[in-house]
């Protein structure tokens, strides 16, 4: 059974209040103008290179502010898998990739749409879509069902049902999929951005998906105990890659 609040995820209890806070204080000292991207003028005549730095920083509606808020709440689940040192760390090294990728695509695609794209909502969409790409590959369904628009016994019988098959797991894909939506098309790209840097991560094509930050930034004790922690973890994680994919890893065979 899943543990409620936020025992054993203090990156995670950051990141919900990080959100809320920010939008708040953005909302009550009228600065949300600061905090969303355009290619033209901002950037390209106006020479506002700041941008690029600080538009992730809050979502400048409620809505969005609530469905990133219960995103990270259910994603919290990752950080107790991986750790809180491994979270952070895996947070820290997709944050410059997150900040200016989305930008250096949409100039790109600006010219090629006619102007259609020219705009990045405020918000951190594509840390988001980068954790909930870690979710997609290392928690598996416990559970499938279908939602179907015909009876048990359709009449006549020929004639075949539309059904679609959900999991467990696919209500928390839900909450992310509105706030990709919810300036649509404009937050497509940081969404799709995040979700392919979570698995170039997964994947290890970043580079430095092997370093971690210091274990007193999380909380963590000494260098032994935080040794024994990532060896313990590392040991769980090729567990739960185990029973998702039914193939056990050659390193969980070893004594």
């Amino acid at each position: 059974m899943q543990t409620s609040g936020f025992t054993n995820a203090p990156v995670s209890q950051l990141l919900v209040f990080w959100v809320v806070v920010a939008s708040v204080l953005a909302s009550v000292t009228d600065t949300k103008y600061y905090f969303y991207l355009q290619i033209v003028p901002q950037i390209s005549q106006w020479g506002q290179f700041w941008r690029l730095l600080v538009w992730q920083t809050c979502y400048t509606n409620s809505t969005e502010v609530l469905f990133a808020a219960m995103t990270f709440y259910h994603l919290r689940v990752i950080e107790r898998l991986w750790g809180s040192r491994k979270f952070a760390s895996f947070l820290l090294l997709a944050l410059p990739f997150s900040l200016l990728l989305p930008p250096f695509l949409l100039a790109i695609l600006r010219p090629l749409t006619f102007g259609r794209l020219n705009y990045l909502p405020a918000g951190p969409t594509p840390l988001i879509f980068a954790i909930l790409a870690q979710y997609q590959a290392a928690i598996p369904s416990m559970y499938t069902y279908r939602i179907g628009t015909a009876s048990p016994t359709p009449d006549p019988p020929q004639i075949p049902s539309a059904t679609i098959t959900l999991s467990s797991k696919s209500t928390n894909y839900f909450l992310p999929l509105q706030l990709a939506l919810s300036q649509f098309p404009s937050a497509i790209l940081p969404a799709a951005v995040g979700w392919l840097i979570g698995n170039a991560y997964r994947s290890e094509i970043l580079p430095g998906t092997s370093w971690r930050v210091p274990g007193w930034l999380v909380g963590q004790g000494s260098r032994r105990d935080a040794r024994r922690v990532e060896a313990l973890r590392r040991r769980m994680e090729e567990t739960e890659e185990a029973i998702a994919t039914g193939v056990e890893s050659p390193r969980a065979r070893r004594p």
